[in-house]
């Protein structure tokens, strides 16, 4: 039988130092946590086929979904529909760390985008970098 996915995720989602990290992909869900740097941004974008779901770990930021712009705290999660235009900033002095899940997935598994670079999309092999974060067992 095969370990069940645990994670402490406001602990993993701060301590990661890439852009985007794939924590956990299964057949229907994608966990991935992210850190936005002071100044930047997801850059706007539209998942045609996939909802997603983001929680705000930590960070002052704007989120801009179907053209509404609310500010995002610690603590604040937001949907953002399948085909939707949305963009998410940093607008504090600290990085904006989250964590999102995607439906169906959205990026190759274990993949990570380091900051400033750009990301490939599912189809393309993961990036290179530090090897995944393993779930905690438990």
């Amino acid at each position: 039988m095969a370990d069940m996915p645990h994670f402490t995720i406001a602990t993993v989602a701060e301590q990661n130092p890439d852009f985007r990290r794939v924590l956990w992909t299964g057949r229907h869900t994608q966990l991935v946590i992210m850190t936005i740097p002071p100044g930047g941004e997801i850059g706007r974008e539209t998942h045609e086929g996939t909802d997603q779901l983001l929680t705000f770990v930590s960070g002052i930021g704007e989120a801009e979904v179907a053209g509404q712009t609310k500010q995002v705290v610690q603590g604040d999660l937001v949907a953002v529909p399948a085909g939707t235009v949305h963009n998410f900033r940093n607008t504090g002095p600290n990085p904006l760390v989250l964590y999102t899940v995607y439906g169906p997935p959205e990026h190759a598994e274990n993949a990570v985008h380091a900051p400033g670079r750009t990301p490939r999309p599912r189809s393309s092999p993961a990036t290179t970098g530090p090897p995944p974060v393993s779930p905690r067992a438990g």
